[in-house]
């Protein structure tokens, strides 16, 4: 392809689709122009992958994800196919800069944090591999909210990222499916069947997801609902104009939000309408797939198809895919019990009971009838294969959705060594000691064609120059940067690229959220959703005390820092949305201190998102990865940091554990308990009075907190924190925080040596490449699915 013909395209597109001539057109309209040519030159390779899909009766890989965090797809896409010199020569000839054009483009508002982000990789990588996959989801129209700050607090707006045109998406009318819910279960002849009472239609978007080096593309299909009827015109004439727009409005309802608040009963129905609507769909689109290729000869169903359910959110799968193969395809039982045990996997996420879902049995037995009496069926038939089980799927008037998914799988990952080792011993014990060989691990990966070449092109030219561009699609490479460490040229290099990184986020920060902050100061970053096991108050708690120690000693010699969070809080998670506030607060009274500011700075920038974090990581020095031992499952950030250069202050937990194998516990800072330690602690009666008693330092730190020195004239504003630390603390932030406060003082040192944290540094990131996705789905590959790359003509 020529730069004339790609310009050529370009200008096409401006024309012809979009309506505008290049003396009028709007960046949007030049950003649309772009993409829709650069889609263009995914389509063929595309249509060629679905082809050698189908000649080759390849066995496919199904995702089903309440999240995908895609991001922006316009420079993924330009630098999966080879085409960012090329794109940026033509946009500048047309006199709009390349950079210019891909800042406009909104982040898909489909996820939230890691498991959204991690669904984003894996599709990523599934096509750089070549395997035939499809990813599922639902296509929310306004996200999880638009993240803003007002007085401090947390605002939630809903996500417009709609507003202009999806320029990646194909919309296929054709393949749409009526979804049920409520109604009865009539039984005639031998055959069961479930007569819904109201349905809406499943409508399918798609979006084509390129490989590196654009040999090969698979689909993302994201689902829409709408009515079964669009207008009541009867109603409408009768003068009630709101009632006959309300079939659309509660059908829209579905497919609006990701993760509506649930503390509602309405909530909670809304939760589960909207996992059985877009897991209902998906099966349905892979049996209609199936039976194309192999007719209904469902025995080859486990041999064809893998589908892996993306933590408990899609777990309904396993009566819904049972409840097709036996109701509807007249299959046995047992048989059809059989088939999608072993189709379906499952991905364990988390380590918190709570986070397990569970429904009440008359929420599901009323939307969901059929499927209510299947899990009893399933349930009944586990028991009979191993009486005297100690576990069962409905439980205290529960349906226990981790329980449900772990039985209808033939394979459960975690997705780090240490959580899969805990899920033996902890959420799954019985399952485990009656299923063995059913967990295994695959430890998570990001990609790297996004989190190193595209979010870091200064480190990956560095990168590129020194080892060839190899590391790209074999990230593993990067071990050869490790004799470069004793290089002084080279890590001075290195050091500039982060230097130059952190002055770009600066720059942004000041001119976008008018935040201003040093970059010759230490970056120390936590990017991540507010949650208390992740301790975003522990984080705040010791800047609050260092604050103190500076206030003490104001001429000492002090590293300077600054202390960078992001993250949302569940629009129910009161808690979560005080950590938030009190961040802020503390934020607002430190950087306007004239005796410390100079030393220590608070930024918290609104509405954290993937495009942001593609301009955090690449700028950290530090990675806060502090989250309570045996908590988090894996983690992916924690990964993203290490390869673009931050060094990691972390307790044993999750990936970190690997992560600090692979770097070297030299470079990385170790504090807290491990997992083991957490449960003896948690034992002692007072265990968080002990250790503010034992520690002068926090005792300062929580009376800051709990009276007005972060909220003047409003004494006690966050004594809910405080009083949490002090009381219950369950994630042992008090117990923790001593030690915290060590490893912080060592990191402080470190940073002082420029030359020996550049070294660690550098070493970070050339031993990091086994942290890559390509890498995770080759396990999954071998592992779990059966599956083979396949090459496309």
């Amino acid at each position: 392809m020529t730069a004339t013909a790609f310009r050529d395209d370009v200008l096409r597109h401006l024309k012809y689709t979009m309506g505008k001539d290049p003396e009028h057109a709007q960046v949007s309209d030049w950003r649309l122009a772009l993409s829709y040519a650069v889609r263009d030159r995914i389509v063929d390779p595309w249509f060629a992958a679905t082809r050698a899909s189908y000649d080759q009766q390849a066995k496919r890989v199904y995702y089903l994800s309440m999240e995908f965090l895609i991001g922006r797809l316009l420079e993924d896409a330009i630098v999966n196919l080879g085409l960012l010199d090329e794109a940026a020569r033509v946009m500048d000839a047309l006199g709009v800069p390349l950079s210019e054009v891909m800042d406009d483009e909104p982040d898909a508002a489909l996820g939230n944090g890691g498991l959204g982000r991690l669904a984003a990789c894996f599709l990523e990588s599934l096509s750089s591999i070549g395997v035939p996959s499809m990813g599922y989801g639902i296509r929310y129209e306004h996200g999880l909210f638009k993240q803003g700050f007002r007085n401090g607090r947390q605002t939630e707006e809903a996500e417009a990222w709609l507003a202009r045109p999806d320029a990646w998406a194909f919309e296929r009318p054709e393949a749409a499916f009526h979804i049920g819910f409520g109604g009865d279960v009539r039984r005639s002849g031998g055959k069961t069947e479930w007569i819904p009472a109201e349905a809406v239609v499943a409508e399918a978007f798609d979006t084509p997801i390129v490989g590196w080096q654009g040999a090969w593309a698979n689909t993302l299909r994201l689902w829409s609902a709408r009515p079964e009827s669009l207008f009541d015109l009867e109603r409408f004439n009768r003068g009630d104009y709101s009632g006959a727009a309300e079939p659309e409005a509660l059908a829209r309802t579905i497919s609006r939000v990701l993760y509506p608040d649930d503390t509602t009963d309405g909530g909670k129905r809304l939760r589960l309408k909207q996992e059985f609507f877009f897991t209902a769909a998906s099966l349905r689109d892979i049996l209609r797939r199936f039976r194309s290729e192999y007719g209904r000869d469902y025995d080859r169903l486990p041999q064809k198809v893998a589908i892996q359910l993306n933590d408990t959110h899609p777990a309904i799968a396993g009566p819904e895919l049972v409840r097709l193969l036996h109701d509807e395809e007249g299959l046995d039982l047992a048989h059809a019990i059989g088939l999608a045990q072993g189709t379906l996997n499952y991905t364990n996420h988390t380590l918190l009971p709570e986070a397990l879902e569970r429904w009440p049995v008359g929420l599901m037995a009323d939307l969901l009838p059929r499927h209510m009496e299947l899990i009893e069926d399933i349930d009944a038939a586990h028991a009979q294969i191993h009486p005297g089980r100690g576990v069962s799927l409905v439980e205290h008037g529960e349906a226990k959705m981790g329980e449900l998914a772990f039985v209808m799988a033939n394979r459960v990952n975690g997705v780090s060594a240490l959580h899969t080792g805990l899920m033996k011993e902890t959420v799954f014990k019985d399952l485990h000691a009656l299923h063995p060989e059913r967990i295994v691990n695959q430890t998570n990966g990001v990609t790297p064609r996004r989190w190193v070449l595209s979010a870091n092109p200064r480190l990956s030219a560095l990168i590129t120059e020194a080892i060839g561009d190899g590391w790209v699609g074999d990230l593993e490479q990067l071990s050869e940067l490790e004799p470069f460490v004793d290089d002084a040229g080279f890590v001075e290099r290195y050091a500039q690229a982060k230097a130059q990184n952190k002055a770009d986020l600066a720059q942004f920060l000041r001119e976008d959220r008018g935040l201003v902050l040093d970059p010759d100061a230490m970056f120390d970053v936590q990017i991540k959703r507010i949650h208390e096991y992740k301790r975003q108050h522990l984080n705040i708690l010791e800047t609050v005390a260092l604050w103190q120690e500076i206030h003490d000693d104001p001429q000492g010699d002090w590293t300077p820092r600054v202390k960078i969070f992001g993250g949302k809080a569940a629009p129910g998670y009161v808690f979560a949305k005080e950590i938030i506030h009190l961040i802020n607060s503390v934020a607002a009274r430190l950087n306007d201190d004239p005796v410390t500011s100079k030393y220590l700075r608070v930024a918290y920038p609104a509405n954290y998102n993937v495009s942001l974090a593609e301009r955090l990581i690449p700028a950290a020095d530090l990675s806060e990865q502090i989250s309570t031992a045996g908590k988090e499952a894996s983690g992916t950030g924690n990964m993203k940091f290490a390869l673009n250069g931050a060094l990691t202050i972390g307790t044993l937990d999750g990936a970190n554990v690997e992560i600090r194998e692979r770097v070297g516990e030299e470079h990385f800072f170790l504090f807290g308990m491990t997992a083991d330690e957490v449960t003896a602690r948690r034992r002692i009666a007072g265990h968080a009075a002990q250790a503010i008693a034992a520690d002068p330092r926090l005792q300062r730190a929580l009376a800051a907190v709990r009276d007005d020195t972060f909220a003047p004239g409003e004494p006690g504003r966050f004594a809910g924190i405080a009083d949490n630390i002090a009381g219950p603390d369950y994630f042992l932030v008090a117990s923790d925080f001593t030690d915290y406060w060590r490893a912080q003082r060592e990191v402080d040192a470190a940073y002082r040596d420029p030359s020996g944290w550049m070294k660690s540094a550098l070493l970070n990131t050339a031993r990091s490449g086994w942290f890559s996705s390509d890498r995770t789905i080759r396990g999954y590959m071998a592992d779990i699915w059966d599956a083979r790359p396949v090459a496309a003509e």
